[in-house]
């Protein structure tokens, strides 16, 4: 079987409970995804692939389908303790060349943070594929303007929840998600 997704659409979502599993099933409502059978992939963005809307994937989703998917998840049962989870993305300028997703989930960082780290990670990944000349030790903003200047690099984005542990020490679970969809 040969599998390369066509679209692609990011999603996010929080979920609380006192179980778990149950949290990270109501991250998965949250964020839309719950009725699908999700296998985690690595995280190329396929030549030719196009960025949709969550709208616009979901009509492509039947429930019990099998799904493939980036995703980044983080839990906690620590009252008031910080998480995050995100999902960077960095495309090239050439749609015939693969680009990058990446995966990152924290604990005290708020959501631009860890947004932005998600998203330099992916953006980092795909400088070094294309030969892209950077400092890793610039600011994120630094890095931003050279890769713009490099006309290599198109497009970085990410999607990022965050959430604040359960005052009463109950599961909070954030995702963030990229779910890969082909010929439909």
């Amino acid at each position: 079987m040969v599998f390369t997704a066509k679209k692609i659409f990011l999603t996010k979502g929080v979920g609380v409970h006192r179980e778990r599993l149950t949290s990270f099933e109501m991250a998965l409502r949250s964020a839309g995804i719950a009725a699908y059978n999700l296998v985690r992939v690595s995280s190329i963005f396929p030549p030719r692939c196009q960025l949709i809307s969550r709208a616009a994937g979901q009509k492509y989703l039947h429930p019990g389908q099998v799904r493939f998917a980036v995703i980044s998840e983080n839990a906690t049962r620590e009252p008031h303790r910080l998480i995050a989870a995100a999902i960077g993305l960095a495309l090239p300028a050439d749609r015939n060349t693969y680009g990058y997703l990446s995966e990152h989930h924290s604990f005290g960082e708020t959501e631009k943070m860890a947004g932005e780290y998600a998203e330099e990670l992916a953006a980092e990944m795909l400088a070094t594929t294309l030969n892209v000349d950077f400092d890793p030790d610039r600011s994120w903003d630094e890095k931003k303007e050279i890769y713009r200047i490099s006309n290599k690099i198109v497009r970085t984005m990410n999607i990022t929840q965050s959430a604040v542990g359960d005052k009463r020490a109950r599961w909070t679970t954030v995702l963030g998600a990229a779910i890969l969809i082909g010929d439909e």
